[in-house]
């Protein structure tokens, strides 16, 4: 669905590059997820892929066509949703949508649907500039996926949400994946990526360190090592080598005659093995 190959982009006026070397796949249905920090090239390659941005130099081929070939029509195939959301303040809700969707050559879904999945049926009719942030964002999603686009463009989609409707949007994205929907999603929420993503990719500075899927990223970094927390008045902690654990017998001991409180195994977290990849912290 998506190739890019030796992507590489400037700003004008700037000496030093955005993007230097960008290279990768997605297939359909995948749902990709582009990691890094503030500043490192997330929304840049975004707004690339996007045609936002025109000047780069690079092979991006979206749909089996080269992007330079593409015009308007473009835009019936692919949706967006901005980290910052962008309404008609002035206009409602259900007003924001009907205006956005003339744009597009193809039927749109139910707004009232869609608002009503969203927690919004009862603000339809509110001019946006009474909503609040997580309010605004919800609309945001609700825009870039009204018209069944093949390709979806999400810039920190829970940002600004609240636990109960990050849980909504999330579980959408996860039925359009399912639907065979291609999504695009830029983060440095590590916890979402590792949701939500069958691949990842970790960008820093500009290139990109490393691409895989979060569990195997997980189990390359993590320790082979499982961690029993025991106990009934104090809680104690032990630690046993993971490829022997089924032959251990302090082990089979300890979960035959103790309280077990909870066994984790010592797997590494995104946000620790992008540092560790990257030398660089996502905040």
């Amino acid at each position: 669905m998506i190739i890019v190959k030796n992507l590489n982009y400037t700003y004008p006026g700037n000496h030093s590059e955005t993007l230097s070397g960008i290279n990768f796949n997605i297939e359909k249905g995948e749902i990709f997820g582009f990691l890094g920090p503030n500043g490192a090239g997330k929304s840049t390659t975004q707004k690339v892929l996007t045609r936002l941005l025109r000047n780069y130099l690079g092979e991006v081929r979206i749909l089996g066509k080269d992007l330079h070939t593409w015009h308007s029509e473009f835009y019936d195939h692919i949706g967006v949703g901005f980290e910052l959301p962008n309404h008609y303040a002035k206009l409602t809700a259900m007003e924001n949508l009907k205006f956005f969707a003339a744009f597009y050559n193809k039927p749109v879904k139910n707004f009232s649907a869609l608002l009503a999945r969203v927690g919004l049926e009862k603000d339809a009719n509110k001019k946006i500039e009474s909503y609040s942030k997580g309010m605004k964002v919800r609309l945001n999603f609700v825009r870039a996926i009204m018209h069944d686009p093949d390709i979806l463009f999400l810039d920190e989609p829970t940002t600004g949400l609240d636990p109960s409707n990050a849980r909504i949007i999330k579980d959408i994205i996860l039925e359009l994946k399912k639907q065979g929907k291609t999504i695009f999603l830029t983060t440095h929420n590590m916890h979402d990526a590792e949701e939500l993503c069958d691949r990842v990719s970790f960008i820093a500075n500009g290139s990109l360190r490393v691409t895989d899927s979060p569990r195997n990223l997980k189990l390359m970094n993590g320790q082979r090592r499982v961690r029993v927390d025991y106990g009934n008045q104090s809680t104690e902690t032990k630690e046993f080598d993971l490829d022997s654990i089924g032959s251990n017998r302090e082990f089979m001991e300890l979960i035959r005659k103790e309280h077990i409180a909870s066994i984790h195994s010592l797997e590494a977290g995104l946000d620790e093995i992008f540092i560790k990849t990257t030398g660089t912290r996502l905040a």
